[in-house]
């Protein structure tokens, strides 16, 4: 019985890792769209972005080849979601939607099969939160460094980071209890919530704080800087 389980939670992993890739994909052509790239460029980015966190998972769990290198499906997914993002124009308004919803799944997608594939190659939970953390935002990374955009992930994304380690959270808690399919179902449902309960309220991590140490060596050092003004300005 246990056997049959751990089979079926392996197949519902990869259909919904496969689903994350082909999601991420089509995000990634829609931003491909705002850049006016061509369809090579479609195709190139949304492969990217649909395959980026995964091959990062499995090289950092050094548990065999990557597997958008030994499956098969997962390319042509890739690239599948690359070209639907290419010949379907559709109002701005409606990529917004469509787009926060598709952000939404991936994260509930691949923060659920990172953290089930780390628990499954043996590691603790640490790293299946890290590693799927990593798994839901990796993909998305790679591709805005492609384009030279500073990675969404960054800030002001409204708690992606935050909600994919939320997410692989549930997971790895739910595994430990003995219940890995209700965690799969939680984690999905809940990144969809919480995400879009994040992007319609504004919610966001805090920016830098505006504070300063008030020692002596850090006064002695601003004073210092005012007096020799901005760099560069003693060579003028």
């Amino acid at each position: 019985m246990a056997g049959v389980t751990v089979e079926a939670i392996n197949q519902v992993t990869r259909y919904l890792d496969l689903a994350g890739v082909f999601a991420c994909a089509v995000l990634g052509g829609a931003i491909a769209r705002t850049e006016g790239l061509d369809l090579f460029g479609f195709l190139v980015v949304g492969s990217v972005s649909g395959l980026g966190g995964g091959v990062l998972r499995d090289t950092l769990l050094q548990h065999g080849t990557p597997v958008a290198l030994t499956d098969y499906a997962y390319l042509p997914t890739a690239l599948a979601g690359a070209l639907l993002a290419f010949v379907i124009s559709i109002s701005e308004s409606a990529w917004d939607k469509l787009f926060t919803a598709l952000d939404a799944a991936v994260i509930g997608f691949w923060a659920v099969t990172g953290a089930q594939k780390t628990l499954a190659a043996g590691l603790g939970w640490l790293p299946a939160i890290l590693l799927g953390t990593t798994t839901a935002v990796g993909g998305g990374a790679l591709r805005d460094v492609l384009l030279r955009r500073v990675p969404a992930v960054f800030g002001g994304n409204a708690l992606y980071a935050t909600v994919a380690a939320a997410v692989a959270a549930t997971m790895v808690v739910c595994t430990y209890l003995g219940a890995p399919l209700i965690g799969i179902v939680v984690g999905v449902v809940g990144a969809l919530l919480f995400r879009v309960a994040a992007v319609k309220f504004g919610w966001n991590l805090p920016n830098g704080l505006n504070w300063q140490p008030h020692s002596r060596l850090a006064q002695a050092w601003r004073t210092r800087r005012r007096r020799r003004g901005p760099p560069g300005s003693e060579q003028r």
